[in-house]
């Protein structure tokens, strides 16, 4: 099944990801006002969880992953199936929740910095043994260390 709405998200994070981050977050920003607050949540999820990558701002990007873990709370696994077999909605969480504790970390925020680290840490163990994985669980390290550290510098 073809999505358009993923197709274009994806291609908006190929083009943000290619150094033209303005021309992505405009194209995002296009897609999510099409959206709207009723569009399908996992649309939702991922283009807010992608948009925030584009701000350098925390509290910019802190909204929008806000956004994206808000509307992840009404996706399901039918809908993630949907796109791919192999995809959970608990593989979600701790990229979400990731996002969160270093934003907050670089707003200088630790309370809730080490509240989201927490939970991504609880929700870790939905990830798999693949390199995404051991991505996301470095990440959750590296953010721990940084938050100790009461560093708030971008990492």
């Amino acid at each position: 099944m073809t999505d358009p709405t993923m197709t274009a998200i994806l291609d908006a994070v190929g083009t943000g990801r290619g150094g033209d981050t303005g021309t992505a977050r405009t194209a995002l920003l296009e897609l999510w006002a099409a959206l709207g607050p009723a569009g399908d949540p996992l649309h939702r999820c991922t283009l807010a969880h992608y948009l925030a990558d584009l701000y350098d701002d925390p509290a910019e990007a802190l909204a929008w992953n806000i956004r994206a873990l808000d509307a992840a709370d009404t996706v399901t696994d039918d809908r993630v199936r949907d796109v791919h077999n192999s995809l959970t909605i608990a593989g979600f969480y701790p990229s979400l929740h990731l996002n969160l504790a270093d934003d907050y970390r670089r707003l200088g925020s630790f309370a809730p910095a080490a509240a989201h680290l927490a939970l991504a840490r609880q929700h870790a163990p939905a990830l798999g043994p693949d390199p995404y994985g051991d991505l996301i669980r470095g990440a959750i390290d590296g953010v721990g260390a940084a938050i100790e550290r009461r560093d708030t510098s971008k990492r």
